[in-house]
C-alpha cells in the first residue's frame, strides 16, 4: 500500500517515527483499559462491592483517555505533515511542468495534467494521511496484543497468530483484484480528462464543421466507461469489506466458543477468559480499518505515482550560457535542428537565420511544423539535435534562462486569470504605474472594454467572473508585451486563428505597432500578414521549403504559391 517515493518526502522519517511511538503507547493503553475494566468485572463478580472497584475504573478512564489522546495526536501531526506535504507536492509539480512546457502535456495529456494538479493532490493527501497511520497500527498493534493474550493463553495466543496471516492473505488477494480495478478506473478518468479539456479547447472549430454533438456523444461514451469502472471497482471494495469482517467475526467467535468450553470444565478462569476477548476484536481491528481505508487511498496512491512519473521525468537541461541581450545588430542561425514526437514518422528539420530586429512570418498547412518551431524557439521542447549560434555562441537549445527572460509568448488562446483585469494586463509588470497601464490600454484598444466594465480596471475577469471574447483576450496579452519594453523578441503562434476576419483585422493594427523594434517570430495560417513580414519562411511536413522576402517567393513560384493556392491568395 506505502509507495517507496513516500520516504524521500521530507519530514516521513520523522512522522513514521513519531508514530509508531505513540502507537505502541496507544497499544499499551489498550492493554492497560482492558485489564482494568477485566478486573473491575471479575470483582463485581466475586460479590466485591462497587465502592472497592474506584481505582480500577480510575485507572481505565485514564488509560482509555490515554489511548485516545495518541490517536488525536497522531491524526492532528499526520494530518498537518499531509497538508504540507501535498502543498510541496504541487509546488514542485506546477514548477515541473512551466520549466518544462508542452514536452509534459504532450505525453501526459493536458486534461490529465491539469486534473492531477488539482484533483490529484487532494487525493494523495488523504492517501498520506489514511495510509501512514493504518499501516503503523496494522504493523504494531496486532503484535503487542498478541504478546499480552499468549501471558494469559498461549493456545488463544497461537489461534490467533495463524488466522490473521489467513485473512491478510485473503485481503491481498482481494485486493489485487481492487488495485487492478482501480488502475483501470484511474486509466478511464485520465482519457475521461484529457478528452474533455480537449474539446472544450476546440469547441468553436467543432461547432463550425458541425461536429460539436458528435463529440458530445464521444464524452457521454467516454465518462460511461469511467462510471462502468467506478462501479466496479466499488464492488470488490464492498466484497472485500464484507468477507474480511465476516472472517474476522467468524475468528472471534471461535475464540468465545473455546474460552467458553474452558471456563464450563474448569481449564479456564474468568479473568483470563474476559481480558482475552475483550483482547481479540482489538487484535483484528487494525486490519479491518486497513481494509477499509485500502480502496479509498487507491486513487491517491495512483496519482502519487503519476505526479512522481512527471516528477522524475527528464529534463535534459543543457549548461547555463550566459547570452548578450538582442539588439539591432544580434544575429542568430539555426543549422539542422530536429525533433521527432514519440512513435512518429515525422522528423521536424528547421534551418534559419534571422537578425536584428526583424519580422519573420512561419507559414504552412497543419501539420506542418509551425507550433513545433515556435516550441522549440521558446525552448518549451528540447531538440533531439541542433547546431546554434547565437551572436558566434554555440547553443545546442533554447532553454537557457537568459534566451528565455527575452521572450514574450503570445499563444492562441491567452490564458486569462481569475483576477482583476488591471493584474491581468501587469501580470509581468507588477511594477507598473497607472499611467502605463492607462498607455498599455488605449494602445492595444482596450478602452471601450475598461469603459464597459462596473468597476473599470478593477472589474474581476476569467475563471467564471466577467466573460471576455476571444478578441478582447488576445488584447490583454498584447498589452501585457506593451508594457514590458525589456523583452525585445515576440513568439506569436497563431494568435488570430480563432478570432473572425472582422476582428483579426481592427487587432492587427494594434499589433503592427508593437512589433517595431523586435525580433517577431509569427506563426499563423492567415497569408495576408506576410504583406507585413520582413522575411517569410515556408515548412512543408515539418521541414523549411523555401525562405525570403515576400516578392522573392513569389517570384520564385515555389512552395509559397503552391502554399497560396491551397490556402488562399496573398
Amino acid at each position: 500500500m506505502l509507495d517507496k517515493k513516500i520516504m524521500e518526502i521530507p519530514g516521513a522519517k520523522q512522522i513514521l517515527s513519531l508514530l509508531m511511538l505513540l502507537t505502541l503507547l496507544q497499544s499499551v493503553a489498550i492493554i492497560g483499559q482492558t485489564i482494568t475494566i477485566s478486573r473491575a468485572i471479575v470483582s463485581l463478580w466475586n460479590g466485591h462491592p462497587l465502592s472497592a472497584q474506584i481505582s480500577w475504573l480510575v485507572w481505565f478512564v485514564l488509560l482509555y483517555l490515554l489511548r485516545h489522546l495518541c490517536i488525536y495526536i497522531k491524526q492532528q501531526r499526520l494530518d498537518k505533515f499531509a497538508s504540507q506535504a501535498s502543498q510541496e507536492i504541487r509546488n514542485k509539480l506546477l514548477e515541473k511542468v512551466f520549466r518544462v512546457g508542452p514536452e509534459i502535456t504532450q505525453k501526459q495529456g493536458t486534461g490529465n495534467v491539469t486534473t492531477m494538479a488539482l484533483e490529484g493532490i487532494d487525493q494523495v493527501e488523504d492517501y498520506l494521511s489514511l495510509s501512514l497511520s493504518k499501516m503503523i497500527n496494522m504493523i504494531l498493534i496486532p503484535f503487542v496484543i498478541l504478546i499480552a493474550i499468549a501471558c494469559f493463553d498461549w493456545k488463544a495466543a497461537a489461534f490467533l497468530l495463524v488466522i490473521l496471516p489467513v485473512d491478510v492473505i485473503f485481503m491481498i488477494i482481494l485486493g489485487y483484484a481492487a488495485q487492478d480495478k482501480a488502475d483501470k478506473q484511474y486509466a478511464s478518468y485520465q482519457i475521461l480528462a484529457n478528452h474533455f479539456v480537449d474539446s472544450l479547447r476546440g469547441i468553436d472549430t467543432l461547432k463550425f464543421f458541425g461536429l460539436s454533438k458528435k463529440y458530445g456523444h464521444s464524452i457521454f461514451k467516454t465518462s460511461e466507461k469511467f462510471r462502468k469502472a467506478t462501479i466496479s471497482t466499488l464492488k470488490i471494495a464492498i466484497l472485500s469489506t464484507f468477507a474480511l469482517d465476516f472472517f474476522t467475526t467468524l475468528s472471534i467467535a471461535v475464540v468465545a466458543v473455546f474460552l467458553g468450553l474452558g471456563l464450563i470444565n474448569g481449564t479456564m478462569l474468568l479473568y483470563p477468559a474476559l481480558v482475552i476477548l475483550t483482547l481479540s476484536p482489538e487484535y483484528f481491528l487494525p486490519i479491518r480499518d486497513f481494509s477499509n481505508d485500502y480502496h479509498a487511498t487507491l486513487n491517491g496512491k495512483n496519482a502519487f505515482g503519476a505526479i512522481n512519473e512527471i516528477l522524475d521525468y527528464d529534463e535534459q537541461l543543457p549548461e547555463p550560457q550566459e547570452l548578450p541581450q538582442w539588439d539591432a545588430a544580434s544575429q542568430l542561425t539555426i543549422t539542422n535542428m530536429q525533433h521527432s514526437y514519440d512513435q512518429a514518422q515525422q522528423v521536424n528539420q528547421f534551418d534559419l537565420q534571422l537578425h536584428g530586429f526583424q519580422k519573420v512570418g512561419i507559414v504552412g498547412l497543419s501539420g506542418s511544423g509551425k507550433s513545433t518551431l515556435i516550441n522549440l524557439l521558446s525552448g518549451f521542447l528540447q531538440p533531439d539535435q541542433a547546431e546554434i549560434s547565437y551572436n558566434g555562441i554555440a547553443l545546442d537549445s533554447f532553454k537557457q534562462a537568459d534566451w528565455q527572460k527575452q521572450l514574450i509568448y503570445i499563444p492562441q488562446v491567452p490564458y486569462i486569470f481569475h483576477q482583476t483585469l488591471r493584474e491581468n494586463i501587469v501580470f509581468y509588470q507588477q511594477d507598473a504605474t497607472d499611467e502605463q497601464v492607462a498607455a498599455a490600454v488605449e494602445t492595444v484598444g482596450l478602452t471601450d472594454l475598461v469603459a464597459d466594465l462596473p468597476d473599470g480596471l478593477e472589474t474581476v475577469i476569467g475563471e467564471g467572473a466577467r466573460s471576455l471574447s476571444g478578441g478582447q483576450a488576445q488584447r490583454i496579452a498584447l498589452a501585457r508585451a506593451f508594457l514590458d519594453q525589456s523583452r525585445r523578441i515576440i513568439l506569436f503562434d497563431e494568435p488570430t486563428a480563432h478570432l473572425d476576419i472582422e476582428t483579426e483585422v481592427e487587432l492587427k493594427e494594434k499589433m503592427l505597432p508593437l512589433m517595431e523594434n523586435h525580433l517577431v517570430i509569427f506563426a499563423t495560417h492567415r497569408l495576408h500578414w506576410l504583406n507585413e513580414m520582413d522575411q517569410v519562411v515556408v515548412l512543408d511536413h515539418g521541414k523549411v521549403a523555401e525562405a525570403g522576402s515576400l516578392t522573392e517567393l513569389k517570384q520564385a513560384d515555389g512552395a509559397l504559391v503552391k502554399l497560396s493556392h491551397a490556402m488562399g491568395r496573398i
